[in-house]
């Protein structure tokens, strides 16, 4: 994955407007290389526990690289409890503190960058867009699959300026990422982070996509676990500690009253894969259309030297609408939900849903979400 890195860096920006540019995107060299990246961290990962002792590229005089990245999002994790929420009682929508937060997390950047060790000062400007843009959108107060892809991009930027290494990529998972989203679940719980989108119903979870898929990784090739072991919960306790898929299913099943069945539908579909190889591999596929291939998602995507876009440059009549429908990968007519193929910008997205975490305080003693079953679900890409 390590490439040779550019001689000059400049600020990431958005490329993709058309739908002809997506379609560009997913031909080009940047999205194989992510793509790649995926695959990489999954392959690595296979058969591995959250709490199992992995390999770590050596301790240099800089420091260590890996341990360096878990304590600047441990510096994150510390910036949010230093900003308490601000009384907003009155809505179960994203708090406005998560702007306070966002700003003081921008200004931090870099000098958490300056910590890693082996980064070089001139690249930190570069990579640091990718790092602020994974926590949430500043102005709707959400977060979705979109912000995760980020977080993503910043671990490759990083690889490929050799901060990490190919030795790396096992505590890359299961200590860097882990940590990551137990940072994310912080700020969405503090914040009430809003789902990206308006269907989010329809996906795996409100705001993440990354665990399921590298947490079935984890899983593929288990002698008892099976994917409908996640409606037990005495095993869902037991193996939370050790499996991605496993504790997602438990942080759901924490804030959600009734079964997975009803607020989780797609999740509760995949239970009845016989093989967790099925599970990842349909995760993959999923991933590769519900996100990078998606026009809402991906024309927020960002472009810098060490991502360029090499597409056609966009018609002068197209603008780029503002961050509306960031982060929101949208149910694919042939993996599963609702179909919104072809659907203009502004057609299905931009309704505000209220954080989980106020809906749950709001409805305790009441089922969360009545989807039902019906001619319009399709089959997710598991058998």
């Amino acid at each position: 994955m390590n490439g040779t890195p550019p001689q000059e860096y400049h600020a990431p920006h958005k490329a993709i407007l058309t739908k002809e540019q997506l379609e560009a995107f997913q031909t080009s060299k940047t999205h194989n290389d992510i793509v790649a990246y995926i695959q990489t961290l999954n392959d690595a990962i296979i058969g591995v526990k959250l709490t199992a002792p992995c390999e770590e590229s050596p301790l240099t005089e800089e420091g260590q690289a890996v341990s360096a990245l878990v304590k600047v999002l441990d510096e994150v994790e510390q910036i949010a409890r230093d900003t308490p929420v601000v009384d907003n009682k009155a809505s179960r929508f994203g708090n406005p503190a998560f702007r306070t937060f966002y700003d003081r997390v921008h200004a931090a950047a870099p000098a958490l960058h300056a910590s890693i060790p082996g980064l070089q000062a001139e690249a930190i400007q570069e990579v640091s867009v990718y790092f602020n843009e994974s926590w949430g959108n500043r102005g709707r107060i959400d977060y979705g699959s979109g912000m995760e892809l980020n977080f993503l991009c910043w671990l490759i930027c990083l690889e490929r300026l050799d901060v990490m290494r190919q030795s790396d990529h096992v505590a890359l998972v299961v200590k860097v990422f882990w940590r990551y989203v137990n940072v994310m679940r912080t700020l969405q719980s503090t914040y009430w982070l809003e789902p990206a989108g308006s269907h989010g119903v329809w996906g795996l979870d409100d705001y993440h996509f990354l665990p399921f898929l590298l947490g079935s990784a984890q899983l593929r090739g288990h002698k008892y676990l099976r994917p409908k072991s996640i409606h037990d919960p005495e095993i869902v306790d037991e193996f939370a500690k050790d499996y991605m898929y496993f504790a997602c299913i438990k942080f759901i099943n924490s804030v959600k009253t009734a079964s997975l069945r009803w607020h989780s539908p797609m999740l509760d579909d995949i239970s009845a894969v016989k093989t967790w190889d099925k599970v990842n591999s349909g995760m993959i596929k999923m991933y590769l259309a519900e996100v990078l291939g998606k026009l809402p998602v991906m024309q927020h995507f960002l472009f810098g030297s060490l991502l360029p876009y090499e597409g056609p440059p966009p018609p002068s009549t197209i603008v780029l609408e503002d961050d509306e429908h960031y982060g929101h990968a949208h149910a694919d007519p042939d993996l599963g939900g609702v179909g919104q193929r072809d659907v203009g910008w502004g057609d299905c997205c931009g309704i505000s849903v209220p954080s989980v975490f106020a809906a749950a305080q709001a409805e305790k003693a009441k089922e969360m979400g009545t989807v039902l079953q019906g001619p319009g679900i399709r089959p997710v890409p598991f058998d």
